[in-house]
């Protein structure tokens, strides 16, 4: 296969890089090689530009030595060694290449090939397979045994066949081929050593050994595979291929470009044949994924072709109207005749945008600027709000910067890991796989969750403590933690003395010390064992590098910001700050989360974490953008639907963000949008949102544009255009064409330039250009004069703002009660083939694995109530109520439920209340007082609500 556009080295060097700073020296063929003491002859060999045969060695996974085409010859040294085992040796002479080694290379593969159907021209894999190259490589030209007994040949001599297994067709995205396999076992390696599910074996012995997934009855659809693809990729045959490829052909080309799910930051090959999308291949020197991807980002891109997708937009004078597909410069116009009469009406403060963590930093910047430049007020918000503002405050506070402390690769030297709040596997599963690999190394892993996750039951993998809290109790538990630290005098002196402020740990150092936020004295409030949580506390103090990821399980409570101080106050505490292994690192959710804080999406701060109050900030912005900034801060998503339902708030553009889905108390946000005379939503599809919509201009995949988004460890990523927008535009283009019918005189020719000016008035991102990014790939801010390389690890000599702060971190309980009426505690969270709203997933062969939301309900619970699993249940709190099926299961603890946010018909938001934390309003999902009873069928609500959306939802057809 062609690669036509990627710049860096692709090749598969057979064996992983040695890590050895010691450098040997061996002669290869009669050249020298120089190479780390460890490394592979095979590894040395490539890197010398001489190419061993192989097939069961890849540079993903450890070497096997099982196929034995690598065989070499070694001056001194009896035999023929397998190269891809052998490591290197001061002094070394290897042959890789002479008769005797022909002559065996020549008949293991002519063993392979006599039980291999010989059917190249029309198999899938035919010019991208690795079989067929080493038998050119080889020099292999007949087959001398006859294929009697074979594995390929369903029938011989009219019998069936007791050798031939069936072609697994199960998973939707790729197919499984016994007959072709050549039991390498490249695919069982990949499943342990990347991917860390242990889901695929070798069935069987010797002649009729083959790859099996998990028991004899299984399919790779019920077995445990999570379908991440790292078998597929390790696939040297068309044994294991994707059906894409089957249905397209060999892709032809490729563009590196970034996942846009979660907040990892995925680096892919675009594989195409002309400018059809054939596959999504993880990319070796992603610095995020190493190599590695998951269901969403391998396989879930079907989305972009849907064909729900909107591609012209539309427009309607009222919500109850049907849409009327438009061109652009009319619907452009007008949007801009709207918004500019409702300014002229209700003022400037009357219209806000919201930016979206699912678009570009570009993007994101554009929409900012869009209501700052042209609405002249400071009505922006985000949905990074919702999820991680307490994250930003609570760092911002503690160390003096509002983001993660390392890179990923930084837990490879953890020694005690600590995840509050998050599910890893399920909503991170590339971070979760290198994390669970340094567990099986022998790291210890601390879980602090209400639910029994698969990150605490990880194959091979398991929690040596899981917390399981009340949901809303993290800020006692966190404070516990500390409390043991502290009284136990297992806390870093030094480093407290050095780098933090001590008069300030004196003072959080006897709060914590008092008697009430002892273990024991919390535990009837927690629920966790206090035994626990002091051999938690032990653990992480004086484990070795302790680390500390969390997620929205710690942000979207009342308290969010609390516990983010909490955990910022535990690793000062420890000294767990500054160098690789350790730090505070927020996994976020969606794959921008991080940029679009960064780009100045929040009311109070322009890009670059500056509050608009600053005189000097404003004139830097007001010199690049030649208006006045509005020194008062603006409207966040609430306070817009406040307004917008006492009529002072009239007109938003909405790009990327579905807040109708996403936000809490849905009848409050159906409310506030049905109020506003302008709702422009700038989507792919129809979404809720756009029920009450004026304006829809349809948005670009990350597919079809250029730009960059910021993963959870700062890390700026290109993102490159793989085929032309569908629509006919970048989303940013969009956005520009808007603010200029709004009678701006924008005139950016590419996101570069927006990237440029970025640059000029970010200082994290002073040294961030396209052409340096292309250079390195990606960086990490603060990348600047200070840091012209970026900064893989925050805080290293120093925090940011100077000494770190110790600060108190009393437990305030929720508002939120439980109580007769609504006895139980909702928490909400993810699962891993779906992706938060769900409109990208639920329009991929995703759904099937979870094409519905149910609600996780304990035995005792649902045996109180008379519940049976699979039945429908009723979900109600104070708030509103839903209905949707239970899952019976022991995950939960009595007295909590469980349900994710993926589908629209189920809306577990209709059920979530409006109290927010008290720093930065991110809404308190994760605590909602509930009851639970049988039902018969959706509630009033959801009938309501489906007749409204699907009226909401007409087209006029085009005229003619």
């Amino acid at each position: 296969m062609k690669d036509f556009i990627i710049p860096w080295d692709d090749r598969d060097y057979g064996t992983p890089a040695s890590r050895s700073e010691k450098q040997v020296t061996l002669t290869i063929d009669g050249f020298e090689v120089t190479v780390p003491e460890g490394t592979s002859i095979m590894r040395a060999a490539s890197l010398a530009g001489i190419q061993i045969p192989k097939l069961c060695a890849t540079d993903s996974v450890e070497a096997f030595g099982s196929c034995r085409l690598c065989l070499v010859q070694i001056d001194g040294r009896n035999g023929t060694p397998a190269s891809c085992t052998t490591p290197v040796a001061e002094g070394l002479t290897v042959h890789t290449q002479n008769e005797t080694l022909k002559r065996l290379r020549k008949g293991v593969m002519e063993l392979y090939i006599s039980d291999h159907p010989l059917d190249c021209l029309t198999c899938a894999a035919n010019g991208d397979c690795e079989l067929q190259d080493m038998a050119g490589a080889v020099g292999l030209r007949d087959v001398r045994y006859d294929a009697v007994d074979t594995h390929f040949r369903p029938r011989h001599n009219g019998h069936a066949n007791p050798q031939y297994m069936a072609k697994d067709t199960s998973n939707p995205y790729f197919d499984y081929d016994p007959s072709k396999c050549i039991v390498c076992s490249r695919c069982v390696r990949a499943c342990e050593e990347v991917q860390g599910t242990f889901a695929l074996t070798i069935q069987g012995r010797g002649f009729d050994s083959r790859v099996s997934a998990g028991m004899s009855g299984d399919t790779f659809l019920s077995s445990d595979c999570v379908s991440c693809g790292a078998c597929v990729q390790a696939c040297p045959t068309a044994t294991l291929v994707e059906k894409s490829v089957v249905e397209i052909g060999t892709p032809e080309r490729s563009v590196i470009t970034t996942c846009a799910y979660c907040g990892v930051g995925c680096s892919f090959k675009a594989e195409l044949r002309g400018d059809e999308l054939v596959r999504m291949v993880p990319h070796k020197d992603g610095k995020a994924n190493r190599g590695h991807s998951c269901v969403k980002g391998r396989f879930a891109w079907g989305y972009a072709t849907h064909k729900e997708r909107i591609l012209n937009p539309m427009i309607r004078d009222k919500i109850t109207d049907p849409w009327r597909e438009v061109s652009w410069d009319e619907a452009l116009g007008f949007a801009a005749n709207r918004m500019k009469g409702i300014i002229a009406e209700h003022g400037r403060q009357s219209v806000g945008v919201i930016t979206s963590s699912r678009c570009t930093n570009e993007e994101t910047y554009l929409v900012q600027k869009l209501t700052r430049a042209v609405f002249l007020n400071n009505n922006t918000d985000t949905c990074a709000r919702v999820c991680h503002s307490p994250t930003g405050y609570g760092l911002g506070q503690t160390y003096g910067t509002s983001a993660g402390t390392q890179n990923f690769d930084s837990v490879e030297h953890s020694d005690v890991i600590m995840v509050i709040g998050a599910n890893p596997s399920a909503a991170h599963p590339v971070f979760a796989s290198r994390m669970k690999k340094r567990i099986r190394q022998g790291a210890k892993l601390i879980v602090v969750d209400p639910r029994r996750t698969e990150t605490v039951e990880a194959a091979h993998a398991n929690a040596t403590h899981h917390l399981p809290l009340r949901p809303g109790t993290n800020v006692a538990v966190v404070t516990a933690l500390a409390h043991v630290i502290v009284t136990e005098g297992l806390m870093n002196e030094a480093f407290i003395r050095e780098r933090c402020d001590w008069d300030e740990f004196q003072d959080y150092a006897e709060f914590v010390s008092q008697p009430h936020h002892a273990p024991e004295a919390v535990e009837s409030l927690t629920g966790v064992p206090a035994e626990t949580v002091r051999e938690a506390a032990r653990l992480y103090a004086t484990g070795g590098n302790g680390a500390i990821y969390y997620g929205l399980g710690v942000t979207e409570h009342s308290q969010g910001s609390t516990t983010v101080i909490g955990i910022a106050n535990l690793a000062m505490l420890t000294g767990n700050i500054g160098r690789p292994g350790v730090g505070v690192n927020p996994l976020r959710g969606q794959n921008n989360v991080q940029g679009s804080c960064d780009m100045g999406s929040f009311p109070h701060e322009l890009p670059g974490y500056r509050h608009v109050k600053n005189d000097d900030v404003r004139a830097l912005f007001k010199g690049a953008w030649g208006v006045d900034i509005d020194n008062e801060p603006g409207l966040r998503i609430p306070n817009m639907l406040d307004a917008a339902v006492e009529g002072s708030f009239k007109g938003l553009y909405c790009q990327g963000e579905d807040i109708l889905q996403s936000d809490p108390d849905t009848k409050h946000v159906a409310a506030g949008l049905a109020a506003m005379d302008c709702v422009i939503v700038h989507d792919l599809f129809l979404n809720e949102t756009a029920n009450y919509a004026h304006v829809f201009l349809p948005g670009s995949t990350f597919l079809e544009k250029n730009g960059t988004f910021t993963n959870a460890e700062r890390r700026i990523n290109l993102v490159r255009k793989v085929m032309a927008p569908k629509n006919g535009y970048e989303d940013w283009e969009v956005t520009q064409m808007l603010a200029n019918a709004m009678g701006a005189n924008w005139n950016y020719a590419h996101p570069s330039q927006i990237m440029d000016e970025i640059a000029l008035l970010t200082p994290s991102f002073a040294g961030v250009n396209y052409d340096m990014l292309e250079a390195k790939n990606s960086v990490q801010w603060p990348c600047n004069e200070k840091a012209p390389e970026g900064t893989p690890t925050m805080h290293v000599d120093g925090f940011v703002r100077g000494k770190g702060k110790f600060i108190r971190t009393e437990y305030v309980a929720t508002d939120e009660k439980t109580g007769p009426r609504f006895p139980l505690l909702l928490t909400t969270g993810r699962i891993l083939s779906q992706y938060n709203v769900g409109a990208q997933t639920r329009r991929t062969a995703n759904v099937v694995w979870h094409d519905q939301d149910v609600l996780e309900i304990h035995p005792h619970d649902a045996e109180n109530r008379g519940i049976r699993d699979g039945d429908y249940v009723r979900l109600a709190s104070r708030s509103g109520e839903t209905t949707l099926r239970a899952t019976i299961t022991d995950k939960v603890s009595p007295g909590v439920v469980y349900t994710t946010f993926h589908h629209p018909d189920t809306q577990a938001n209709v059920v979530t209340t409006d109290f927010s934390d008290w720093a930065t309003n991110c809404p308190e999902y994760k605590v909602t007082a509930v009851q639970v009873s049988p039902s018969n069928g959706p509630s009033q609500w959801q009938e309501d609500y489906a007749a409204q959306a699907e009226m909401a939802r007409r087209i006029l057809p085009a005229a003619e």
